[in-house]
């Protein structure tokens, strides 16, 4: 007989399995099909690995990479909203809190609590790990977009001044990662991708 326990952990793994088909506005480079949630997870959790040395602060890689990996469950009820859609917005946190109760209330109150923390954390983006995983949530994005030609840009009318507006905050969790990103937007204009 199963335990209570163990009927919970494995409820949580199969309902998160709907992130592989919580679809993003980014393409996927290669395939130019849209990216999903578990991919988009899976590549800043790479990301984070790589790239610590560029935190503004010290952190716990350990930490950023827990709350990566957690950071978009949400949207398993919530569903994905796009950046630069102003009015999605104003109603994504309710959302994403109604969908955070649902999701990790799946799991033993232990570990309901145990991943629901570092998603409020990441929300709160006051430590130096949140700031630098909310950095790399931005950034990579925008590497998709400017290696699809600014794809999801141009498909949404979207402006250089709204992409330095959504993206600035990088500078807050990694600042020569928002210089890079900062060069990658001017690019993006020089190139077409990015309308000025």
């Amino acid at each position: 007989m199963t335990s209570d326990r163990l009927q919970r952990q494995l409820a949580f793994i199969v309902e998160i399995d709907k992130a592989k088909s919580i679809l993003r506005n980014s393409l996927v480079i290669e395939e130019g099909r849209r990216e999903n949630d578990a991919e988009h997870a899976w590549h800043l959790a790479v990301m984070a690995r790589l790239l610590a040395e560029y935190a503004r602060d010290e952190i716990d890689i350990d930490r950023v990479i827990e709350m990566l990996l957690v950071h978009d469950l949400v949207e398993i009820d919530a569903g994905d909203t796009f950046i630069y859609d102003t009015a999605a917005r104003e109603r994504q946190a309710e959302k994403e809190r109604a969908a955070a109760d649902r999701i990790f209330g799946l799991l033993p109150p232990d570990q309901a609590a145990a991943l629901r923390e570092p998603w409020e954390e990441f929300e709160a983006r006051q430590t130096p790990e949140a700031k630098f995983a909310f950095a790399l949530d931005r950034l990579q994005p925008l590497l998709l977009n400017f290696h699809t030609q600014g794809h999801a840009w141009r498909k949404h009318g979207v402006r250089q001044a709204q992409v330095i507006a959504v993206n600035s905050s990088i500078a807050d969790g990694a600042p020569e990662l928002w210089e890079y990103a900062r060069g990658l937007i001017d690019e993006a204009v020089r190139r077409g991708y990015l309308s000025e």
